[in-house]
C-alpha cells in the first residue's frame, strides 16, 4: 500500500490513567533494525471533565446498553479526531495516523493443562475511537484496533511496545529493561544487541499497578480535588508498612510467569478498597498509607524483575507518569541500588509521549506489511500484522 520508507505520522493515545489523549507526530525512517524516529511535536489533550468520569465508570465495571456503548464511542472518536486536527496545524503532508483508542475492558487469556497439553481461552480486549470516525474527519488513513490480531493468534494484546522498544533503545554493550509507569506497569528486557540473536532474548510483560492505584488513593483523600501525587510530594511524608505490601505481593498476577497481562479489572477500585481496609486495620494515616500504595508499585516492579528477568539489568530507563514521581523513583532506585536508574529523556526518547510513538511505529509497520508483536512477549503463536487500516473517503 505504501512504498517510501519515510513517513510523518501521528500517534494517538489514552492508558489506563485516563487523563487524556497523548498525541505525537513523528517523521519514521528505516524498517526495523534500522528505524529510526525523530518526535517532531508532542501534546496531550485532557478529555473534558464529563467524558472522564464516564470512560472511569465503564472502566470501573458501570453496565451500558448499546446504545450508551455507541454514544461514547462516538464521543471518544470525536476528541482523538479533534486531537490529531490540532497537533497537526504546523505540519503538513501528514500520511498516517496510528490510534491506540480507549482501552475500557482488558481480559487476558486463561491458561489450563489438561494431561500433557497447555490450552487456552482467548483473552479479549476492548479499545474504542474507530479508526474509520478519525480517518474520516481528518482525511488521513488511520490504524486503530492493534490488540485483536495479537489475541486471535492466543496471545495477551499487551505489552505491544517491546518490539519498539528492541529497535529503538537496545544498546550495543548494556543490559537494559525499559519500564513504564503509567497506569499500568510493563517492562521490556533488552540485552546488548551485539550479541548475537539478541532479539530472540527479548522479553517484557505488565508487572502489575504502575500510577493507577497512587491516582485513585489521591482521589479518595482529597474527595477528587486532585488526581495525583504531585512529584510524590504527599508520600514522601509517609511511612509505608512493608507488612501490608509484601501480603498484597500474594495476589497470584504477582506470581504468574510471563506472558502476562492485566489492567484495571484487577487492580482499580475494588482493589484499592481492600487495600484500605488493611490499612485503616493498621491504624495508617494519610500520609503513611499513600506511602504504602506507593510502595505495592514498587515492590511489584522489583519482584517481577527478581522472578522473571533473565538477569539484572545494568540500567533501567523509565517512562510514563510514574517516572515524575520523585519519591517512586527514589524508592525503585533504593530497592535497585546496583542498578542505574534513569528515564528514556536522557537517549532522546521523550518518556511523555512513548506509548503515543508506539502505536505511530506498528502503524507505520503495519501499512508497510511488517509484524508488530513479539510473540515471545504477547505469547501469541507467531508474528501478526497488528491494527485495521482505515482509508480516507
Amino acid at each position: 500500500m505504501v512504498n517510501e520508507m519515510t513517513m510523518k505520522v501521528i500517534g494517538l493515545m489514552s492508558g489506563t490513567s485516563v487523563d487524556g489523549i497523548d498525541a505525537a507526530l513523528v517523521e519514521i525512517t528505516g524498517q526495523e533494525s534500522d528505524l529510526e524516529v525523530q518526535l517532531l511535536a508532542g501534546q496531550t489533550y485532557p478529555y473534558p471533565e464529563p467524558l472522564r468520569n464516564k470512560i472511569l465508570a465503564v472502566c470501573s465495571g458501570k453496565p451500558l446498553s448499546i446504545a450508551e456503548l455507541a454514544s461514547l464511542d462516538d464521543a471518544i472518536s470525536l476528541h482523538f479526531a479533534i486531537a490529531a486536527q490540532k497537533i497537526k496545524t504546523e505540519y503538513s503532508e501528514i500520511e498516517l495516523i496510528g490510534s491506540h483508542g480507549q482501552t475500557i475492558y482488558h481480559r487476558p487469556p486463561v491458561y489450563r493443562q489438561e494431561g500433557t497439553k497447555k490450552l487456552s481461552t482467548l483473552g479479549y480486549s476492548l479499545q474504542i475511537g474507530r479508526g474509520e470516525i478519525i480517518a474520516n474527519s481528518t482525511g488521513i488513513t488511520t490504524v486503530s484496533n492493534f490488540r485483536s490480531a495479537d489475541i486471535a493468534a492466543g496471545g495477551e494484546g499487551a505489552p505491544l511496545v517491546s518490539k519498539i522498544d528492541a529497535c529503538l533503545l537496545a544498546h550495543p554493550s548494556k543490559h537494559r529493561a525499559i519500564q513504564n509507569l503509567g497506569g499500568i506497569g510493563n517492562c521490556t528486557y533488552l540485552p546488548p544487541h551485539s550479541q548475537g540473536n539478541w532479539q530472540e532474548q527479548v522479553c517484557g510483560w505488565d508487572t502489575g499497578p504502575g500510577n493507577m492505584l497512587i491516582d485513585l488513593a489521591i482521589q479518595k483523600l482529597t474527595n477528587g480535588r486532585e488526581t495525583y501525587d504531585l512529584d510524590g510530594s504527599w508520600s514522601a511524608h509517609g511511612n509505608p508498612n512493608f507488612k501490608l505490601v509484601q501480603g498484597w505481593l500474594e495476589e497470584d498476577f504477582f506470581s504468574k510467569p510471563p506472558p502476562k497481562s492485566t489492567g484495571r479489572e484487577l487492580f482499580g477500585k475494588d482493589y484499592l478498597t481492600k487495600c484500605w481496609q488493611d490499612m485503616e486495620k493498621e491504624g495508617l494515616n494519610k500520609s503513611d498509607c499513600l506511602a504504602t500504595i506507593t510502595e505495592l508499585t514498587v515492590a511489584s516492579v522489583v519482584d517481577s524483575y527478581h522472578r522473571f528477568m533473565p538477569q539484572m539489568p545494568d540500567e533501567i530507563l523509565l517512562c510514563g507518569g510514574g517516572s515524575r514521581n520523585i519519591y517512586l523513583r527514589q524508592r525503585l532506585q533504593a530497592e535497585l541500588a546496583s542498578v542505574r536508574i534513569s528515564t528514556t529523556d536522557e537517549v532522546v526518547m521523550d518518556g511523555n509521549f512513548k506509548e503515543a510513538i508506539a502505536f505511530e511505529v506498528l502503524a507505520y509497520w503495519r501499512v508497510h506489511n511488517i509484524p508488530g508483536n513479539l510473540p515471545q512477549v504477547t505469547g501469541a503463536t507467531g508474528p501478526a500484522l497488528l491494527g485495521e487500516i482505515n482509508l480516507k473517503s
